[in-house]
């Protein structure tokens, strides 16, 4: 072996091998030493160890198994700074995040609290902060709003409802509902991880997730409207939704409240410009400034040395309680209502919590246990619903500023969990004459990042046609339809563009590179050999039921070859001979009588010729217009007694008549060929003929290898598929071989009845090199790739005839 810096040289000198003999030479183990018994595996289920427990107990409460080994001198500052930035950051979106989910914004601190302090024992991600988020709010809102309109809660004055409403009454039956869709949620999560169906996070791609979220941006924008212009509009419920209560706002904007205009214009201005300078000295700032949080202090104090409740009726917030409330049952009755929108909000929040928790993971070099984290975002829901909070999982901007404050593990959450307690407790009824105004302007300012989404377009645009158009329709359905129902609709699509690109996968030909053994695509690379005789077919996607039939249509496609038309050619003209056979009889029978001494030989060859120049097949296609000139050779192997024989073809145009004395000079055999002066005759022990071309269509290959590397799996109606190419393409005389089967393929095939007397694993072969070493040595080709194209069958003469 000889080798260089940059490029090496090796050769490789190995017997072919095929499934067969690889099976024997590896010696496979049997399906029951792979796959332990029914019993077997129950037995090891349910026998106990101090480890086997130990590793059930740890993996269940990650907590106890990080908790022992933390260092207070390591990570207790950092976790503390971490924690009470991120507890910040929890007052303000807590109480604007209530507003989304259309219940008191005390309930929004409580969202707040609850969960992270569940999250604390059972996750496994140590830089997410659990609590309140957008999207989530906004589908809760959907739901609370859908059941508990302001219709149903008028005030009655006598036998008459008057146009106020019972704001407590109202509010009360919002929060039970809100809480029922929580823990709702969170049981179908915990279910979900129980039985490790944490994959089912991977069918929300990057781009339907971010398009759903830009989506659900643009449903939180429509839904603040009314407490920015503070105007009332009509609550409309259903597909199309949002566009009805956008053009309802819109016809009510002359009846907009200045008052509260001003406070939340002057409010987004303000939170901009802090922003942008905050983001501009974020790297001289050790602790980003709490914009938010200073934002609501000065609203309120504004709020309440103006009054702007009693002397401009601008809307606050009113009465939050102070203290902890109790946890209670949720209305059992509610959960057939809201099972639908508790699995979207499942699915959801556990979309936003793993693909946080990874890239947080994968950034600092640990790792996330994607069911644990479905069981603890579970538990956290569930156990929260019973302290009347709604649906949680992880904030994009609240992670962000827990881990680049550097927050190194849970212990950041109990800290911010502990800056929310306390303002429960103590500071709550400080915010109640904070403006509503004032929250819904720090919604729309925190929904910036998500709007820059929009430039997804752009870039799937010039990355994946197929990627945009899924951000396309998820972002059309999620704005148009429901945000549950959207969901479902953009999961369904994005799944029929899998099974689409399956059924339209590149099926390709492939060539030999000169002097390896690789093989690429003869269409898309120029310096590539084609093997002579050999079609080596690809697909670039597993073979199943929904793209076999189309697998088939193109193998026949890339190979030139219409076996029906083929096989019923074939017919045809063995019909004819047999026509031609029986009337050769009769007339062999008259001509004794008559002539005694005549020879059979030459009154057959007469008669089968002028019968084969003359006669033309009933469509009219007289066999010498065929474009190729076609060579019909008589058949190598005698009739049998059920009238088969075996034709072949050869490819010729104006047959070189020179070419063919040589041959008659030693050979003795009956041949016509069309257009020949004389009646020149070809050996019939010729090992093969390589087909010639009948009509327009090309015959001149005698093996076809299929590469199966790509396939993982393989079904029956792949198999039969299989089969029906086997026994279709041994009808013209061409043989078929399989290459590159993974392991579980070839068990599929096993057990699939696949092979048979006529299909073995002789078939199948270890490498497409190995299968077309094996395809050339059978004809005669000794070194391959130094093989000479033009010279590589003889036949017996020992003259070149044709090329394999």
């Amino acid at each position: 072996m000889d080798s260089r810096q940059r490029f090496g040289k090796y050769r490789v000198e190995r017997e072919i091998l095929d499934e067969q003999r690889l099976e024997d030479v590896t010696q496979r183990k049997t399906y029951a030493d792979i796959h332990p018994s029914l019993t077997e595996r129950l037995k090891n289920s349910l026998r106990c160890s101090v480890p086997k427990l130990k590793r059930s107990v740890v993996s269940s409460f990650p907590v106890l198994y990080w908790l022992p080994k933390y260092s207070i001198w390591d990570y207790g500052m950092p976790d503390l700074v971490s924690g009470i930035s991120v507890g910040i950051m929890h007052l303000p979106q807590g109480m604007a995040y209530a507003l989304l989910a259309s219940v008191p914004p005390v309930f929004g601190l409580y969202t707040s609290l609850f969960p992270a302090l569940v999250y604390f024992f059972f996750g496994t991600s140590r830089h997410i902060s659990i609590g309140t988020f957008t999207i989530l709010s906004i589908m809760v809102g959907s739901v609370t709003e859908r059941l508990a309109p302001d219709e149903d809660f008028l005030k009655r004055n006598g036998t008459n409802f008057t146009a106020e409403v019972d704001i407590s009454a109202r509010d009360s039956y919002r929060v039970q509902v809100a809480a029922a869709a929580t823990v709702l949620g969170g049981v179908i999560q915990v279910l979900l991880g129980v039985v490790k169906f944490g994959f089912v996070g991977t069918y929300l791609s990057d781009p339907l997730v971010r398009a759903y979220t830009t989506a659900a941006a643009a449903h939180a924008v429509v839904a603040q409207l009314k407490h920015i212009f503070g105007v009332s509009p009509t609550r409309v419920f259903g597909p199309m939704s949002v566009v009805y209560t956008l053009v309802d706002v819109c016809s009510l904007l002359p009846q907009t409240h200045l008052p509260t205009l001003v406070v939340s214009s002057v409010t987004i201005v303000l939170l901009i410009a802090a922003k942008e300078l905050n983001s501009f000295f974020s790297a001289k700032l050790p602790v980003p400034i709490p914009v938010e949080l200073i934002t609501i202090v000065a609203g309120t104090l504004t709020s309440s040395y103006a009054h702007l409740n009693t002397n401009y009726t601008v809307s606050v917030v009113g009465e939050i309680p102070s203290g902890l409330s109790s946890p209670s049952v949720p209305d059992v009755s509610i959960f057939r209502k809201v099972i639908g929108d508790a699995f979207a909000l499942a699915i959801v929040g556990y979309a936003v919590s793993i693909s946080l928790g990874k890239t947080f993971a994968s950034k600092h070099g640990y790792k996330v246990d994607s069911n644990q984290e479905l069981v603890a975002l579970g538990l956290s829901n569930a156990v929260g619903g019973f302290f009347q909070c709604f649906s949680v999982c992880p904030s994009m901007s609240r992670s962000l500023i827990q881990e680049t404050t550097g927050g190194k593990t849970q212990m950041a959450g109990v800290a911010s969990a502990l800056i929310v307690l306390v303002t429960i407790l103590k500071l709550g009824p400080l915010f109640q004459e904070l403006p509503k105004a004032i929250l819904a302007s720090i919604v729309l300012v925190n929904l910036k990042g998500m709007f820059k989404q929009y430039s997804d377009i752009v870039t799937l645009w010039k990355s994946s046609k197929i990627d945009l158009v899924v951000w396309l329709v998820t972002w059309v359905s999620s704005l148009l339809l429901n945000l549950d129902m959207g969901l479902a609709a953009s999961i369904i699509f994005a799944v029929f563009t899998v099974i689409f690109r399956t059924q339209m996968p590149t099926y390709s030909v492939l060539g030999n590179v000169p002097g390896t053994e690789l093989y690429v695509d003869i269409e898309t690379h120029r310096e590539v050999g084609k093997i002579p005789g050999v079609t080596i077919f690809r697909s670039s996607a597993t073979m199943y039921f929904a793209n076999a039939e189309l697998y088939l249509d193109a193998l026949k496609e890339k190979s030139g070859l219409d076996i029906s038309k083929m096989i019923i050619y074939k017919k045809r003209q063995e019909a004819k001979m047999r026509r031609r056979e029986k009337r050769a009889e009769r007339r062999a029978k008259r001509q004794a009588r008559r002539e005694v001494g005549n020879c059979l030989v030459e009154e057959e060859i007469g008669s089968w010729k002028d019968t084969n120049i003359d006669e033309t097949d009933k469509e009219g296609h007289g066999l010498a217009e065929r474009e190729n000139g076609t060579v019909f050779v008589i058949p190598t192997t005698p009739r049998t007694p059920d009238g088969e024989s075996r034709w072949e073809y050869l490819k010729g145009g104006d047959p070189d008549c020179t070419s063919i004395d040589w041959m008659s000079e030693e050979q003795d055999g009956d041949t016509t060929t069309l257009g020949s002066s004389n009646e020149d005759t070809v050996s019939r022990d010729l090992e093969r003929v390589s087909l010639g071309s009948l009509g327009k269509w090309t015959w001149d290959i005698h093996s076809i290898i299929l590469d199966l590397s790509p396939s993982n799996f393989i079904d029956t109606v792949a198999i039969k598929t299989l089969k029906n190419i086997f026994q279709d393409f041994s009808e013209i005389d061409v043989d078929i071989y399989v290459t590159g089967c993974q392991a579980t393929v070839v068990e599929q095939l096993d057990h699939g009845d696949f092979f048979s007397e006529t299909i073995t694993k002789h078939h199948l072969f270890a490498s497409v090199h190995d299968a077309v070493l094996f395809c050339l040595n059978n004809r005669g080709a000794t070194s391959f790739p130094r093989y000479d194209p033009t010279v590589v069958s003889a036949g017996r003469t020992g003259k070149v005839l044709y090329c394999i």
